[in-house]
């Protein structure tokens, strides 16, 4: 045999149409792939590792035509990974350990489909998963990604559903994007009428605390700079009265007092609850909007300094003596919140000596060089504002740098950040510049939050990242109070006046600088989307109570309850159900007088025992019938015969238009006759 001849039947094997059973399982695959990818990035990788071979263990049987596993192998193998699960998490309940289990189970039940309802519990596991994807992540992306996996997941039901020819897959995926928009509509009624609940809507309280980024209640050097690498939004700020100026946005957040030696860590609230705070706003206030992001913490963030503590819906709120905003209970969700801030103001200047005694706190034992030149210092410069002024000289007439990338230190950070490495982040030129006040007798803290901010020309948003966020410090000077001092300014100005991101531009640390120009398509495009997102977050994500009643306020409903809302919704529902319903009634296809006429007398004679084969014809049926129907009369016979052979004739032959209703006369009579 020639070896063309030895090819052509493998090619013709190669290039045979895939059958209807391996395409189907195929799509099948590719579906439930959608509906698991983004669990990918949130499972243990022992899971996800597992999941990817099941997938593809299923994807080469269907490709080979191999059986399925047996369910000795399977089982095992199910008790193993459910022990994993346990193993991993140290329970099977909650939201991480329950979604875990869940794809598994999806993975698996894969490799188990033999009939029918083992589609459908694929089918309907998948849907469940959908929802299980937004306890992580509600972003538009997000939504996109389940919108594609429902319109692929409804495909792929529908693929398994046809019995005769299978339309081709673009078709397929039409009917399931229609499938999908008819549903649209009142999804949209519902979202905007179904009675609110305050809270997170897709989270448990068991997880709540579970994978937020943010400041921490404590600073060590080399927390920020990390936490600066983030591009997440800490929040946004929509501005009712002029922005200031950048080198003002000093976002207050933490203030740390308590120092071991290397970390600082803020001072229990139990000891502020007698406490008493006296200040003095002065100048005019700025009034302005905050949407924070949950971060699982119980502080709030504004400019220095709030005039009085903003009003969160079921979570009390109050201003410490320290000024920090604080909530009774961890930010879980998105909230909104108006605050009206002072930027020039007194801060408690009549303070005892006594009271302050904390602030001038330092361990024994630490930075003993950098406690010697603090005394040198402060043996020139008696006033403690000229003593201030004088460490901020040092800063800026020193060679010390500002970079992301700082030496690491040893047990005496201090000592070794002013007098040897001089390179550092915001964290340490705070925590050096406190701890040499302290030195000078001068009472000092520190306070992190987020200094600056960048205004979205397209939706008018001021965005505030962790990439922004900072620490600085206070003294306490007499007659004036808490006064901010931020040491950074004086080794980086540019890292106050304009952003972080041109503080550490090459010259700073040797990161890529992301700046783009003002007129740069990339910062448009990225502008763009940013307000996109912030659109979601408000309108969707932040779909509050507040909200909703406001919205219903606006279109005339009054002071509108519970009760009424709900009526409200299944009237606006039922509405938009019927607008739905009534062109898909109207626009289906009529069944025929003379099929509607046949189909009565097939499913007269199944009531007798001898229903209609799918594969027989009107002859073939009534030669069927005569021969074998006993339970039938000849009355009964004859007036089937004769039903058959004029409905033959009607169908198969050409039938004049005027001449059916006498037809269809004939065939309601014979029909009668043969009950």
């Amino acid at each position: 045999m020639s070896f063309l001849h030895k090819v052509l039947p493998m090619a013709a094997r190669t290039t045979r149409p895939m059958s209807r059973a391996k395409a189907d399982t195929l799509l099948l695959l590719f579906a439930c792939g959608l509906v698991l990818a983004p669990h990918a990035l949130h499972l243990p990788l022992w899971i996800s590792t597992l999941c990817i071979g099941l997938m593809a263990w299923r994807g080469w049987i269907t490709f080979r035509g191999n059986r399925m596993p047996p369910r000795w192998l399977l089982l095992p193998l199910a008790v193993l990974t459910m022990g994993g699960v346990y193993l991993t998490f140290k329970t099977f309940f909650g939201q991480e350990a329950g979604v875990a289990m869940l794809v598994l189970l999806l993975a698996f039940k894969l490799l188990e489909m033999h009939a029918g309802r083992d589609l459908f519990v694929v089918v309907f596991l998948s849907f469940f998963l959908l929802l299980t994807t937004f306890f992580y992540s509600q972003t538009i992306a997000t939504a996109l990604l389940m919108i594609a996996a429902v319109i692929a997941m409804l495909t792929a039901q529908l693929s398994f559903q046809y019995t005769d020819a299978v339309p081709p897959l673009r078709k397929r995926l039409r009917l399931g994007a229609s499938i999908f928009a008819l549903a649209v509509p009142l999804t949209v009624a519902l979202f905007v009428l179904f009675p609110r609940i305050q809270g997170p809507l897709w989270g448990m309280p068991a997880d709540a605390n579970a994978g937020r980024s943010g400041l921490s209640d404590n600073m060590t050097p080399g927390n920020i700079s990390k936490l600066a690498l983030s591009e997440d939004v800490a929040f946004r700020v929509k501005f009712i009265d002029p922005p200031p100026d950048n080198s003002k946005l000093y976002w207050r957040g933490i203030v740390l007092s308590q120092y071991d030696g290397r970390t600082w860590t803020k001072r229990p609230l139990r000891n502020q609850a007698s406490q008493q705070i006296m200040w003095t706003p002065r100048g005019t206030p700025v009034r302005y909007q905050i949407t924070q992001e949950p971060n699982s913490r119980p502080w709030l963030f504004a400019l220095e300094l709030p005039e009085v503590a903003p009003q969160l819906l079921n979570n009390r709120t109050g201003i410490s003596p320290d000024f920090q905003l604080l909530s009774e209970r961890p930010i879980t969700a998105r909230i909104r919140y108006d605050v009206t801030s002072y930027l020039d103001y007194d801060l408690q200047p009549d303070e005892t000596r006594t009271s302050l005694q904390e602030w001038l706190e330092l361990p024994a034992s630490y930075n003993p060089n950098t406690l010697t030149f603090a005394a040198a210092l402060r043996q020139q410069y008696a006033d403690d504002w000229n003593a201030v002024n004088a460490v901020l000289t040092f800063f800026r007439q020193e060679k010390f740098s500002y970079t992301l990338q700082p030496p690491l230190l040893g047990r005496n950070g201090v000592d070794e950040f002013l007098f040897s490495t001089r390179a550092g982040f915001c964290e340490h030129y705070a925590s050096a510049f406190v701890v040499m006040m302290r030195a000078m007798d001068i009472p000092a803290r520190v306070v992190t939050g987020y200094q600056g901010g960048q205004i979205n020309p397209v939706d008018g948003f001021m965005t505030v990242r962790q990439s922004d966020a900072h620490a600085w410090a206070e003294v306490w000077i007499t007659a004036r109070g808490w006064v901010r001092v931020d040491p950074t300014a004086a080794v980086a100005p540019e890292r106050i006046e304009r952003n972080r991101s041109a503080a550490t531009s090459p010259a700073f640390g040797g990161l890529i600088n992301m700046n783009v120009g003002a007129d740069s398509w990339l910062r448009k495009i990225r502008f763009g989307w940013d307000a996109v997102n912030n659109g979601w977050n408000q309108w969707v994500l932040n779909y509050t109570p507040d909200r909703q009643k406001g919205l219903l306020q606006s279109l005339g409903f009054g002071n509108i309850d519970w009760r009424t809302m709900t009526a409200l919704m299944f009237a606006i529902g039922g509405m938009l159900t019927l607008l739905i319903a009534l062109p898909l009634l109207a626009n289906r296809k009529q069944l025929d007088p003379l099929d509607a006429v046949y189909a009565r007398l097939g499913k007269q004679m199944a009531q007798h025992g001898y229903p209609r084969q799918a594969h027989e014809g009107p002859r073939s049926y009534s030669i069927r019938l005569l021969a074998s129907a006993s339970s039938l009369t000849q009355e009964q016979k004859h007036a089937v015969k004769n039903f058959l052979i004029i409905y033959e004739a009607a169908r198969y032959r050409p039938l004049e238009k005027s001449a059916l209703p006498g037809v269809l006369s004939k065939l309601t009579s014979l029909l009668k006759k043969s009950r």
